[in-house]
């Protein structure tokens, strides 16, 4: 039931159609959306799923970030935990492939597009969440080596994955212009797991231990100092596809909704019937639209080479945001059913709720919006004065 048209825009060209419906059709025949409360195995399962299907191959390497979204948004509207499971394979290699050497892209992209090995990106801290200037993990440099201590928080695939790309203070400079990133193997010594943590929307989440967890300095990802570069590039690609999961989400609800109110009989008519029905799903399906036009924008801006920090902070806010209201009012309609455990509803209420905080949470993206539009208001501002 979903619509399609917006595979229309000229956002698109016919690949990432092609792409959305060869993936859909893959996803109807290969994903259930309910795995239990074991998640650890269903993420390695699905993960090698996605490297078998092909469909990792566009998350490593030359990365196509209108790809990425459809891709996100297609199995979003399938299997949330798929989303997460291909969302992750991405992000968590996704600096290797923006800045990792040919020795570190040859070791472990390849893997990562076969499903063979977990990604994980680890940059939040129990103390340093949005605040990226505040980490306090720390990298000191020891001969041909790194040795980092600290820990680092909320990390998705922890636990599971096979390597982490880590952010570390290395000193350089005060602030965020002073840290690093590395790729730290799950096996290297001085690193560990020291907590499994539970969410709404079960999934692989943890806090890591770093203490005298020596790395080589080929493991570094950039320049050392330029962490923080390298942190918000993979995020700006990633920022919009995180908008692209929540219109799957959004679809997917609206789908149900729609359905749900055009046979529910009551008071001698359909559920659809009704104005206040009406208004809804028209708010419902206006808001759904808005939320992809700005995210498939910043999505072409970043594939034309353009900067797109304003642009994917914008998305990334109106589509989470959007996506929750909608679901929302699908799980209204749905009256009591719509609380039910594992209801399709239900489940999407749980999945959406993290996507609003999770790379960024709402109010840190309004402050990105305004900071960039302050800075490019400064030229004309300083001309008038």
């Amino acid at each position: 039931m979903a619509d399609k048209t917006y595979l229309e825009w000229p956002f698109f060209n016919a690949g990432h159609a092609a792409l959305e419906q060869a993936l859909d059709t893959w996803a109807s025949a290969n994903l259930a959306p309910t795995h239990g409360r074991e998640v650890d195995g269903a993420c390695r399962a699905l993960v090698r799923q996605l490297g078998e299907g092909g469909w990792l191959d566009h998350a490593v390497g030359a990365i196509d970030t209108r790809a990425i979204c459809v891709i996100r948004e297609t199995l979003a509207r399938h299997d949330g935990l798929a989303d997460f499971a291909f969302a992750m394979q991405g992000l968590g290699s996704g600096a290797i492939s923006l800045f990792g050497s040919a020795a570190n892209k040859e070791r472990y992209l390849p893997r990562v597009a076969r499903g063979e090995a977990i990604a994980a990106f680890a940059l939040s801290e129990p103390q340093a969440g949005s605040d990226v200037a505040a980490m306090q993990c720390a990298a000191v440099r020891d001969g041909d080596d790194y040795v980092l201590d600290g820990e680092k928080t909320w990390i998705s695939n922890g636990g599971i994955a096979d390597f982490y790309v880590v952010f570390a203070r290395t000193g350089e400079a005060p602030g965020a212009r002073g840290i690093s990133a590395f790729i730290v193997d799950a096996d290297t010594r001085g690193f560990s797991v020291a907590e499994r943590i539970e969410v709404i929307a079960p999934h692989p989440l943890a806090r890591l231990r770093f203490d005298g967890c020596r790395v080589p300095s080929s493991q570094r990802l950039g320049e050392a100092g330029q962490g923080f570069k390298v942190a918000m590039a993979t995020l700006d690609v990633f920022r919009t596809s995180v908008a692209a999961a929540a219109l799957g989400f959004a679809r997917r609800a609206f789908d149900e909704a729609i359905a749900h109110a055009s046979t529910r009989k009551m008071f001698g008519q359909t559920l659809a019937d009704f104005q206040l029905t009406q208004a809804k799903l028209a708010e419902m399906a206006t808001g759904i639209d808005a939320a992809a036009l700005l995210t498939y924008r910043a999505a072409w801006q970043r594939d034309q080479g353009r900067k797109v920090t304003k642009e994917a902070a914008m998305a990334k806010m109106t589509a989470t945001e959007t996506a929750q209201k909608v679901i929302d009012a699908a799980l209204q309609m749905f009256g009591a059913m719509g609380v039910v455990s594992e209801h399709p509803v239900e489940r999407l209420y749980r999945e959406i709720r993290a996507l609003r905080i999770y790379e960024g949470a709402t109010e840190v993206q309004q402050l990105i919006i305004a900071r960039a539009l302050l800075r490019e208001a400064a030229p004309a501002v300083e001309g008038k004065a």
